[in-house]
């Protein structure tokens, strides 16, 4: 009798894992733009209006990509793009893109859906209160939901081992379908600022836990070309461009190692302007343990074979050592070495309007601390002042766990980076 378990076992966990598979189809397959109102939920639709004709108004759009990095329907993220043209044509737009992590996707009333609408609504009112103190007619806010599959199996417990795998789909994501989304939206931020409107059409990017992997997938070789570009006549430096305004990444997947070009480009650059913005803010809390301690268990295996050495740097004498191995297996947000900043809670929260926050940012001393709102920024003399990549480790009372991204605090301070990021 036994003996009969033993040999079922296999086929019960094969039948288990087969049962438990997440689904992989499309969630939005309505692409007309609905209105939401009490008895309409919209949630088949990919276009959504919330909150129409409040403070708090924003259009939400869907764009869902499967395991291959291909757009799931293209049609879907046509008829986006399409309404989000013709917007941009009559008025400057606040366009802010939210790339979901591991153990979520599209489906209405997920968690990260959820969370990405409140988010919305207090940057709609944000932007309303802002525009009315400058005199000017506030942008429109639209949110941008990249959906993709988060987890394999749906299982409590089991779907933890869909950790390397799902690693492995969100470069893919990056890599293909992400691109050409993230191009054409830059793209119609720009529709408007030609014609010099009063205020200008800004882009945000942010991505979470894997997504942050596909973000920076898609966004680091821009970023790196534009960096380089940064060259007013291609004689003199300009202040660093970045992709759109800002890309924010919390607490993202992926190798430490990936990011040492960016950072070292960034400190090859010995002084920036006052006028310099960020352009990339990498957020990772010390108590997120999935990116701390999971992520380098797989890694060992994955790079056995691997060679790596040692690697020395002394740009505009800051030096940086470190091994390429332990690089290779750690994840950007808990690499020493390549941390800038640290984000704390203040111990009382300072009121600024949003024209003070600006000149914060613009008086950051080297090993300074910043206020901003509740929080506050601590600069590691480890790069000159202003520089537009920050890569900062939070602390936990901030973020207490890997999927703990939409606090008040944090929230609070990115709305603070975009006001900076999207100045005038």
């Amino acid at each position: 009798m036994h003996l009969s378990i033993k040999r079922l076992l296999p086929f019960l966990l094969l039948v288990l894992v087969v049962s438990g598979c997440a689904s992989n189809g499309i969630y939005r397959n309505e692409f007309s733009n609905c209105i939401v109102s009490q008895p309409l939920a919209c949630e088949d639709h990919a276009i959504q209006l919330h909150h129409a004709n409040s403070d708090q108004e924003y259009l939400l759009g869907f764009v869902e990509i499967d395991d291959q990095g291909q757009l799931r329907n293209r049609k879907q993220m046509q008829a986006l793009l399409d309404e989000l043209y013709t917007m941009a044509a009559n008025e400057s737009l606040l366009i802010n893109v939210f790339v979901h992590g591991w153990h979520h996707n599209a489906k209405p009333q997920d968690p990260n859906v959820e969370s990405f609408k409140g988010s919305l609504a207090q940057l709609s009112e944000l932007e309303n209160r802002l525009a009315a103190a400058q005199g000017k007619q506030p942008r429109k806010v639209v949110g941008v939901y990249v959906g993709w599959r988060g987890e394999s199996i749906d299982v409590p417990y089991l779907n933890n081992i869909t950790f390397w795998d799902r690693k492995s789909t969100a470069q893919e994501v990056g890599h293909l379908g992400m691109d050409e989304l993230l191009l054409k939206l830059e793209e119609i931020s720009n529709v408007k600022n030609t014609l010099d409107p009063p205020i200008k059409s800004r882009l945000v990017i942010v991505g979470h836990s894997f997504g942050g992997a596909a973000v920076y997938s898609a966004t680091s070789q821009i970023l790196a070309s534009r960096f380089v570009d940064s060259r007013e006549n291609k004689n003199v430096n300009d202040t660093a461009k970045g992709f759109g305004d800002l890309v924010v990444l919390l607490n993202p997947a992926f190798e430490a190692l990936r990011y040492g070009p960016l950072f070292d480009l960034a400190q090859a650059r010995c002084s920036y302007f006052l006028e310099q913005q960020p352009r990339l803010v990498i957020l990772t809390s010390e108590a997120d343990k999935a990116t701390k301690y999971l992520f380098p268990l797989g890694r060992i295996f994955s790079t056995f074979f691997e060679t790596h050495g040692p690697t020395n740097r002394d740009n505009c004498h800051r030096p940086v050592s470190y091994q390429e191995g332990a690089a290779d297996r750690s994840t950007v947000g808990h690499f020493k070495p390549l941390l800038t900043h640290e984000l704390h809670l203040a111990s009382q929260a300072k009121q600024a309007t949003y024209a003070e926050v600006v000149d914060v940012w613009r008086q950051q001393q080297v090993g300074g601390v910043q206020q901003y709102g509740a929080t506050e920024l601590i600069h590691l003399d480890k790069t000159v002042a202003r520089n537009p990549y920050l890569n900062v480790k939070v602390d936990k009372r901030l973020i207490k766990d890997h999927n703990d991204v939409f606090g008040e605090e944090i929230l609070q301070f990115l709305r603070q980076l975009i006001v900076i990021s999207t100045q005038e």
